[in-house]
Order: structure tokens, then sequence, then C-alpha cells
């Protein structure tokens, strides 16, 4: 028997998912029960691939896991990036616990331990099913010296784990621009990530691997401090001084120049004299040129300037 076509069919919604912002197009009768911004496909958003993850842009243009951003939103808001000690010390792994189940729900509960926050970020990368740096050739990586030999092989890594390395970089560079306050360097930043960047079975290999990992990071951290100060300060290229091609405009200029200061040096006679005669009535002029004078004799004169 043919089973034939549907009939009165009624398109109520078309419904689709996207990884970033859920499900859209969702008839709202259906919101209370499904949630419409899921934190992950999985039960949990630790320990699970970021394919199975809502994802969001941060403020670099990096696409990334959206705990991760939430998390570091909650403790840059909570002032983390002035506390002394941040990612070193350990938070209360009852709290942790708690965080975690909230976490899987898409909820970040209010008032949290600044030093829970910071450790939930570190337990992410190291609770993933492949560490960031795995995918890099890890002879590769052990014959690297210099700061060009390790952007050179960071290159090699795939764009989900490029991604997430240079989030990861970027937030240690926040830290490490505080340092004064929270005493956390670039090195010492590195080498609290640098175990949850990688993971190897063999502990001998992967102690040596973990130093080269934290070399890696920090030049990496160093390499984006410079360049974020070589941004700020908004050099203009326009600005420099080019050499003139045209002999004549050169010649000209330095015409111009010779007739502006021509016209301009009976005025700076004129003041310099002002300036000059100012400074005698003062008495800065002779201060000035006795600044050898061995300051008992310098107190002697001042205490004789009193008494007159």
């Amino acid at each position: 028997m043919d089973i034939g076509r549907p009939t009165n069919i009624c398109h109520v919604a078309h419904v689709t998912y996207d990884r970033f912002d859920g499900f859209l197009g969702l008839p709202s009768e259906f919101e209370p029960d499904v949630p419409k911004k899921p934190p992950s496909a999985s039960a949990t958003v630790f320990g699970v691939s970021t394919e199975s993850m809502q994802l969001s842009y941060d403020s670099r243009g990096n696409c990334v896991p959206t705990i991760l951003t939430l998390l570091q939103s909650r403790l840059y808001d909570q002032g983390g990036l002035q506390v002394e000690g941040i990612f070193r010390i350990t938070g209360d792994n009852s709290e942790e616990e708690f965080i975690r189940e909230e976490l899987n729900k898409g909820v970040l509960p209010e008032r949290i331990d600044i030093h829970c926050l910071a450790g939930l970020i570190k337990a992410w990368f190291r609770e993933l099913p492949r560490g960031v740096l795995d995918p890099l050739p890890s002879q590769q990586v052990m014959q690297c010296e210099s700061e060009e030999d390790f952007v050179k092989v960071v290159r090699l890594l795939p764009q989900t784990e490029a991604s997430l390395l240079n989030w990861a970089i970027n937030l240690m560079a926040d830290f490490v621009e505080f340092e004064d306050v929270n005493k956390m360097t670039s090195r010492n930043l590195a080498l609290v990530f640098a175990p949850n960047m990688s993971q190897m079975a063999d502990p001998l290999t992967a102690l040596m691997y973990a130093v080269q990992v934290m070399n890696l990071l920090r030049i990496l951290i160093d390499k984006t401090l410079r360049e974020r100060k070589i941004a700020s300060s908004h050099v203009d290229p326009c600005d420099n001084i080019s050499e003139a091609q045209d002999g004549d405009v050169e010649e000209y200029n330095q015409e111009e120049e010779m007739y502006i200061f021509e016209e301009d040096e009976d005025e700076d006679i004129d003041e310099k004299d002002k300036e000059d005669e100012t400074i005698e009535e003062s008495g800065i002029k002779t201060l000035l040129a006795d600044e050898h004078i061995p300051s008992t004799e310098v107190n002697t004169n001042d205490q004789k300037k009193q008494e007159t």
C-alpha cells in the first residue's frame, strides 16, 4: 500500500538552532521549557569539546565558548585585576562545585569568591578533552628558542585552538598590566597556566614540556604587551618628516626658515634680555651659578637672608 502525502498542514513557525544564540524562531509558548542560549549541548560545560558549546566573540574577535567570556567579565567586574595572587591562590572546593552546577545550567551566581572564578578558568582549560597546545608537534615546540620560533610554531594551531590561546594570552596580559598591585608578572601567570594548556601521559616528558610551554606563554604575553604599547602610542606615519625628493623644494624650505629666523631674531634677543633681568632681580641666576656650593654654606646664606 502506498502512503500518500500529508494533508491539512499548517506551517506555524520555522525554528533553527544556532551555536551562538541557541534556538531561533521558537514560539513564545515554548521558550520557558527550552532555554534560548544553552551553555552546552552536553550536560556540562567542563570537560567537553568546544564544538558542542555555545560560542561568542570577545572584544578582540576571538570566537570562544561563552562560559569563558562570562567568567572573564565577572572576574573584571569584581576587581580581580587588582587582587594579589590572582590565579595562584586556590578557592574553596565546595563553592567551586556549586558554581560548576550552576554554570551547567547557564547561570553564574552572584557574590562569588574571586579566586574561585579564576580557578574555574584554569579548570576549564585543564579539563578539555584535548589541550589547547596539543595539536602542535611537541618536538618542534621543544626546539623553540627565540620569540620568532615560538610565534612560528603557534601559527600551526587550528582555528579553534588558536582563538582559545589568543584569548588566554590577552587575559594574562590584562593582569600583567596591574602587576604592581596583584604581584603577578608574565612569568608567574605563565607558570600557573602552563600545566593547563597541554596533556601528556609520561610524567617526565610532561614536566619538561610544561617548562617549554611556560616559556611560550611568557614570550607571547610580553609580545602582546609590547604590541599594546605601540598601538596606544597612536604613532601616525604621516607625521614623520620624509626626505624631499625635489631639491628645489628642500632649498626653498631652508630659505623660508632662515627668513623667519632673521625676522624673529631681534624679538628673541629682547625677550632674552628681559628674562635675564628678571632672573637677576629674583636672585635665581646667582643660585644657578653656584650650584656646586656645599649645602652647609647655602643654608648659612639662607639664614642671613631671613635675618635681613
